[in-house]
């Protein structure tokens, strides 16, 4: 019984400690919370009936965490399924960024948005991302991070200006990299950058995708699956300042979760509706 306790006590442990958004931990919280009390009323109470009523509730619910933490759930999987047992217990080496990196990836978007020219940047702060991660991990570059670098990349004589380029650990990783899109229905009539954003932010919640769009040039950032757009130039510097403050700082807490996406599919700010 002893054993039982302790291992279920570590489970419990590892699953709150890998979570960082306040309402997912809730959800989890209060899960395990039932879950306890099931098990209390099976083994030392004498109310059949509450027990059998607290056992389907603990099913009722397992359910519908199993529905909205089917990106989370689908994590664990591939992780468990190719052996990556150190990103899951969060050993992994992080590819740490510097303040100079939000300084290009700024200066890169808001000249992107001037011309009116789409692109799409990850910027991976820690997810262990490999080629399998992606529908098509493009072409490898290995390249100093630099505004010059990322506007060729993504100028309309680029064979890679498509796909998304890569950010690791403050240089150019891969240009031309094929994401996963989202399935979030709201986001459909957004274009291909933005479900890919979005895919890849929900799959990995150590990402953010920074879209510029090619048809109004307004630009976007994605993180854990929300998007906040449109944002000015100010408020890109902004969140990826806090992203990358958060963590060189070494926290278990992930960057500032951006809104939630309203009936309409996103949260658009009253002080960001301007173009930068």
């Amino acid at each position: 019984m002893l054993l039982d306790l302790v291992c279920a006590g570590a489970l419990g442990y590892l699953l709150l400690g890998r979570v960082s958004e306040p309402r997912t931990l809730w959800l989890l919280r209060g899960y395990l919370l039932l879950v306890a009390l099931g098990w209390l009323l099976q083994r030392y109470g004498n109310l059949p009936l509450t027990a059998k009523l607290i056992e389907a509730l603990v099913l009722v619910c397992g359910l519908a965490l199993a529905i909205l933490l089917q990106g989370e759930l689908r994590r664990l999987l591939e992780l468990l399924g190719t052996g990556r047992l150190a990103v899951l217990f969060g050993s992994g080496q992080q590819d740490l960024q510097d303040a100079s990196t939000v300084d290009i990836l700024v200066d890169t978007t808001a000249q992107l948005s001037k011309r009116r020219c789409g692109g799409l940047i990850v910027l991976d702060l820690g997810s262990d991302l490999r080629p399998e991660d992606f529908l098509n991990p493009g072409v490898a570059i290995d390249a100093t991070l630099s505004v010059d670098l990322l506007l060729n990349l993504f100028s309309a004589d680029s064979p890679l200006h498509d796909g998304a380029v890569l950010i690791q650990a403050n240089r150019v990783a891969s240009a031309g990299v094929i994401l996963p899109l989202s399935r979030q229905t709201s986001f459909t009539r957004h274009g291909t950058r933005h479900l890919a954003a979005l895919g890849l932010t929900e799959r990995h919640d150590r990402c953010l995708g920074v879209v510029v769009s090619e048809e109004s040039g307004t630009i976007s950032m994605a993180s854990q699956g929300r998007f906040e757009r449109p944002i000015t130039r100010e408020r890109l510097r902004e969140l990826l300042s806090d992203a990358v403050s958060v963590q060189g700082a070494g926290r278990r807490r992930q960057p500032r979760t951006l809104p939630k996406p309203s009936s309409s599919g996103e949260r658009i700010e009253a002080t960001a509706r301007n173009r930068p």
